[in-house]
């Protein structure tokens, strides 16, 4: 079970049935805090808060909420104000639709939290709408107020709870616009090839193996100054450069990919079409059969002129032979001629 203090405390309104419910942080942030310090003495930095009108500070107790008009006149609210809010969220997560899990977009996710039951009464409703929830494969659109003011969320089931994730308004998401290069790019099919051949290579992970290596590596620089050591060198950065070839890179990319997995990377990366993706991209290419032919052809070129050059070698070895032969015959004439005496 888990122990934690509850942030909020009220009811699930699923249509008539009420479920009492504690709201707990399903999150906890393990990056490290640096406190402000005066660099000449180490001492600690504080901020004190002062009335403006009184030049003077004020506790904790004294201090209140108050609205800026647009004179710059302050209008002060009190939490009795907040609290007679004629809504029906300000205790209660109403939930108002059951949608599929895939009509909420990423950008909306917020904060997470798990809604416990609340005493012994909330346990038979509690299950029925964790139960419903799993059936119908749906995930719950509530209404809630928290801190102030009025949010969306969406219920899901984790294990055997129940999650709600803080939404955003659909119009507190910005839209993409003027972000994309507003340039015209062609993708080529290679490219694509590439580009699979890498998320494939790279595979998938599970996300348990992967941890935070920066603040393990402030974790170290602490601990080395705290017992006067000499603190840990960074590695030497990689060596950077403008990428003036794509498919070079994807190729390096691949290559180094594969290394890194313990595989054997040939000379150049291969390149597999993937069958399973029904795209543009899976029609077969018009290319391979003309660079067959240039390759047939330049190989056919290559065969005849080096028959050429073998046929021209064998004739010159034979005129050479030829002539050889003859020489020695004249030769051997002379010889065989007697010279004259002088008598």
């Amino acid at each position: 079970m888990l122990h934690v203090r509850s942030i909020w405390n009220g009811a699930i309104s699923f249509g008539l049935v009420s479920i009492p419910i504690k709201l707990v942080n399903a999150t906890e942030s393990h990056s490290i805090s640096f406190r402000q310090i005066h660099t000449e003495d180490g001492g600690r930095i504080r901020y004190r808060k002062f009335c403006e009108l009184e030049d003077r500070e004020v506790t904790q107790g004294e201090i209140g909420k108050g609205y800026e008009d647009a004179d710059g006149s302050i209008i002060p609210i009190t939490d009795e104000d907040l609290s007679s809010l004629p809504i029906p969220t300000a205790k209660t997560i109403e939930i108002v639709a059951f949608v599929p899990a895939d009509r909420i977009d990423p950008l909306q996710m917020d904060a997470a939290y798990y809604l416990q039951a609340s005493g012994a009464p909330a346990a038979k409703p509690y299950t029925l709408l964790r139960e419903a929830l799993k059936r119908s494969n749906k995930v719950a659109i509530a209404k809630f107020a928290l801190r102030g003011r009025e949010r969306l969320g969406m219920l899901r089931v984790v294990g055997e709870a129940i999650a709600m994730h803080g939404l955003l308004w659909p119009d507190e998401v910005r839209a993409p616009e003027g972000l994309a290069p507003d340039t015209n790019v062609t993708v080529r099919e290679q490219e694509l090839d590439l580009a699979d051949a890498l998320m494939d290579t790279l595979g998938e992970v599970d996300l348990e193996d992967l941890h935070d290596e920066y603040r393990e590596a402030v974790e170290e620089v602490i601990a080395a100054k705290a017992a006067g050591e000499a603190l840990p060198q960074a590695p030497e950065p990689a060596a950077g450069g403008k990428v003036l070839d794509l498919m070079a890179a994807l190729e390096n990319s691949v290559r180094a990919a594969r290394e890194s997995r313990g595989e054997e990377a040939g000379e150049h990366a291969e390149v597999k079409s993937l069958p399973q993706r029904k795209t543009a991209r899976a029609a077969p290419k018009q290319t391979g059969g003309k660079k067959s032919a240039s390759t047939a052809k330049k190989t056919a070129a290559k065969k005849t002129t080096a028959s050429a050059k073998k046929s021209t070698a064998k004739s010159g070895q034979g005129a050479k032979k030829t002539a050889s032969k003859s020489t020695a015959k004249k030769t051997a004439a002379k010889k065989s001629t007697p010279r004259k005496r002088p008598a």
